[in-house]
């Protein structure tokens, strides 16, 4: 049986959000985007399985929902691998603040869930008892001690950290936790039945039903929110929670303390009682409490469940996915009236002796289903982010909760039309009998996490039958009960004090994998998170032939709000008859997958960060990373050697080799033209750093050797180079001095004004800059029209070079503007906004721009 912390825990940043509170949820809305009643809370799993292996530091891990691949463990002997004693002692004063942090909350947790206690007591043994004695004895069962041993702990801890020094010793703190752990082996025991008579009691009495549904949890000291409202049964859960998050710090803790400080041989006792602890803990927990009982007495148990795009009737529609150990259950949220406890109600079921995956050839072509223009797209997350902007102005404003409420829904609506419609790999499953379903995911991660966990299951002897509507009922009942996934992944779905992600530059070098046990074909590709679904970024060169390949490739990735990076290493696959009919692409066979928080500690240093990411229980993949910030990589740096061409003005440049475009731009050009002009995601791949700074140089030096050079360059790096070469001018290809025109331009409503407006910018740009333009317009054109085979519409190329053409120099000080994710949201989509506009024009001749006199006159 899998541990339910694999399962039901939410993903959060480490440092100071190990814990969620209950926002803005995504049960008031059904599977086509209708609003529905709100729906009991997270924590309402009916018996925990706690998580007896917390051999991972949590902000290197983010576990797969299926209890699937992760990062490898660094054995806590001594500090890790190339760890000097100072990052060591450092990283473990970040452990402990966040810790500390995370202690406070669950500390007021406790208090929250204690409050109640006293009146409910003092009442019992009145003529008119809320509950009885017997009754707030079993539901607040041994809380009081867990509240006295963690209050002492914190108090005892807290000043270690705020008075902190290197030598300090908080070893026996976390040994004496650890030592008073019995007390959670009686609340666990308990716990079921607490959990059954307080449900009990609310039911049969309103008073506690209402105290019941709304305990209030302070906020943290330095928090602006004074309180929280939580369920009980939600608090309930939490010390079943904090065992296993107690347990993942000492982890940490060890991991970054050297073998000869004090403490190390007082934590390694720790985490050794504590594990032993987890372990009888799981044992003497029958697993049938967390399962689903048929009326013909067979146990079936939930293994995975989440939101899935169904394509049903020609039309995209958000399902929730159930799959248990004998069948797959497609579902959506019932309409249910006020009051009324919410239901699933089941779209279908297969059993998974009837299931089966068509191979790629074998599909049928997929029902036409119009995808969702990329501008529109575009606009959405424009608009999210711009209500980001909005809310965060409220909230440092103290605005009344129901104006932030209307602007979270408004937030929840953008973010859930941009969840069902932004899916494009599907993912096909067959009923034997003849029936097919198809989804959409965003990311071959989650094809292949479902496709496992299916097959895995698909191991054991199944056999195949026909639900009653009784069985089927009941089944679909527990599903509410039972599932571990309860937020519809948006962003408004987070906590007000989660991480709001990375904005800027990830570098990432993917070193080498080993662990394969035949040679193959062996590349991979890199996805970060965007707007709470994944997106491919980068792909490594084929390394052929090998068990062991070393790719040593550097990739810039452009993060927008991301929080974790994802590797996945593929087989390649060059028979051109596995062909998916869905998309048209060849099929690369998966051979492991991994992922990784983004913890802003780790990464955002200068120096390069290197780990390694442990896929399928065998292979390994070895990668560095570092972060540069967004308003760091806005500066544009002129060069100081005005030989080469790289931050050097295009004027300079053109006067020199006499030409009317750089020599660069036209041989870039030509070359995506010869032999990319078809790869899928030309411009948007990030090439390899190592190839593009190689271009770079030779181009500088004006080698003699630069043709044969470009013909036996990867694709990518060239399109990289491009990029790179316009990013570095030292103003921007349309210049410093007609940039705020082109903001005010682009955004004229009337058509006519603004036609008017934007050809007389461009008669406006000096004749290198203007012809230079006009090339790289008419390319990105041709690039676009291969749109059904490279996946890139004139949206896509607007949105990876608007940017790189507009952007200023210098960014003007903007007090006004909160973080760098607002910089992103206003600047950079007025920039993609007025490349596209010329993008989309009709052809555009320098000749007739200089010969025709346009009404617009106003000097810029």
């Amino acid at each position: 049986m899998e541990p339910l912390s694999h399962r039901g825990l939410p993903r959060l940043s480490w440092i100071d959000t190990l814990y969620s509170n209950f926002s803005y949820g995504a049960d008031d809305y059904d599977g086509e985007g209708n609003e529905e009643q709100k729906g009991p809370p997270e924590g309402s799993e009916t018996m925990p399985y706690i998580d007896e292996s917390p051999t991972m530091s949590p902000q290197l891990s983010a576990r797969s929902q299926g209890g699937g691949d992760s990062i490898s463990p660094t054995p806590p002997e001594g500090l890790a691998p190339g760890v000097e004693a100072g990052k060591g002692l450092e990283m473990r004063k970040l452990v402990l603040s966040g810790f500390l942090a995370s202690e406070e909350i669950y500390i007021n947790q406790l208090e929250a869930l204690l409050l109640p206690m006293k009146p409910l007591k003092a009442t019992a043994t009145t003529s008119q008892p809320v509950l009885t004695i017997q009754q707030i004895e079993t539901i607040f069962y041994k809380i009081q001690d867990i509240y006295e041993i963690h209050k002492e702990f914190y108090d005892n801890l807290c000043p270690k950290v705020q008075q902190w020094d290197s030598q300090v010793t908080m070893g026996h703190l976390f040994q004496k936790l650890a030592s008073q752990l019995g007390v959670y082996k009686a609340f666990v025991d308990n716990y079921k039945v607490a959990l059954e008579t307080a449900e009990k009691c609310s039911q049969s009495n309103n008073q506690f039903q209402k105290i019941s549904e709304e305990l209030k949890v302070k906020g943290p000291k330095d928090s602006k929110d004074s309180h929280t409202s939580v369920t009980m049964e939600a608090l309930l859960y939490k010390p079943i929670d904090r065992v296993t998050r107690s347990t993942l710090v000492l982890h940490d803790l060890l991991k970054h303390t050297p073998v000869d400080h004090p403490d190390y041989p007082l934590l390694q006792d720790a985490l050794r009682i504590s594990q032993n602890f987890l372990s009888s803990i799981n044992e003497d927990i029958d697993p049938r409490r967390t399962a689903v009982t048929t009326p013909k007495g067979e146990t079936r148990q939930l293994v995975k469940d989440g939101f899935l795009v169904e394509v049903s009737e020609g039309s995209r529609k958000l399902r929730h996915v159930f799959l248990f150990t004998d069948v797959l259950l497609c579902a959506k949220l019932k309409k249910t009236s006020v009051g009324k406890h919410q239901q699933y109600d089941c779209k279908w079921y297969i059993p998974l002796a009837d299931l089966v995956f068509p191979s790629p050839e074998e599909s049928e072509a997929s029902p036409h289903v119009h995808p969702f223009p990329d501008h529109e797209l575009e606009d959405m997350k424009m608009k999210i982010s711009a209500l980001k902007s909005e809310i965060q102005k409220e909230k440092a404003n103290k605005a009344q909760s129901r104006a932030i409420e209307r602007l979270k829904k408004k937030m929840f609506e953008n973010e859930f039309l941009l969840l069902l419609n932004s899916p494009t790999i599907p993912f096909r499953i067959h009923n034997r009998n003849g029936k097919s379903y198809l989804f959409l995911l965003s990311s071959d991660y989650e094809r292949s996490e479902w496709r496992e966990a299916i097959q895995k299951l698909q191991k054991k002897d199944l056999q195949a039958f026909v639900l009653s509507s009784v069985e089927l009922q009941v089944l679909t009942g527990s599903c509410f009960k039972l599932r571990t996934v309860h937020n519809i992944p948006v962003t408004s779905n987070k906590d007000d004090d989660e991480s709001p992600g990375l904005y800027g530059f990830l570098h990432v070098i993917v070193h080498s994998a080993k662990g394969f046990k035949q040679s193959a074909n062996l590349y991979c590709t890199l996805e970060v998170d965007s707007f709470g679904y994944f997106v491919s970024k980068a792909k490594t060169r084929v390394f052929r032939d090998t068990t062991e390949p070393k790719w040593d490739e550097e990739f810039e990735i452009e993060l927008e709000g991301s929080q974790s990076l994802r590797i996945l290493c593929y087989e390649k696959c060059y028979d051109k008859t596995k062909v998916n009919k869905d998309n048209n692409e060849i099929v690369d066979k998966i051979m492991g997958k991994g992922q990784i928080q983004l913890d802003p500690q780790t990464v955002e240093t200068k120096n390069w960060h290197t780990d390694v990411i442990e896929m399928n229980g065998q292979i390994k993949v070895e990668f560095s990373m570092k972060f540069t910030s967004r308003d760091m990589s806005l500066k544009r740096t002129p060069s100081k050697k005005q030989t080469g061409v790289f931050g050097v003005k295009i004027s300079v440049v053109t006067k020199r080799e006499r030409s009317k475009v750089p020599y660069i731009v036209r041989q870039c050009v030509e070359e995506v033209e010869k032999r990319g002009i078809e790869e899928v995601g030309i411009y948007r791949i990030s090439g390899v750093a190592t190839d593009i700074q190689a271009l770079k140089a030779v181009f500088d030096a004006n080698n003699k050797d630069i043709l044969l050079m470009l013909s036996d360059m990867d694709i990518n790096a060239i399109a990289g180079t491009l990029k790179l070469y316009f990013r570095e001018l030292p103003e921007p290809l349309l210049t410093d001095r007609l940039y705020p025109a082109f903001m005010e331009g682009i955004a004229l409503s009337d058509p006519a004004a603004k036609e008017n407006c934007m050809m007389h910018l461009l008669r406006s740009l000096p004749d290198p800059n203007l012809i230079t333009f006009l090339f790289l317009l008419e390319h990105l054109k041709r690039v676009a029209e291969k749109e059904p085979v490279n996946k890139m519409s004139l949206h896509n190329l607007a949105t990876v070079f608007g940017p790189t053409l507009l952007r200023p120099s210098e960014v003007e000080s903007k007090a006004h503007l909160t973080s760098a994710a607002d910089i992103w949201s206003h600047d950079v989509m007025a920039q993609v906004q007025v490349l596209l506009y010329y993008l989309q024009h009709p052809p555009i001749s320098f000749a007739e721009l200089k010969r025709n006199t346009l009404y617009f006159s106003t000097d810029v």
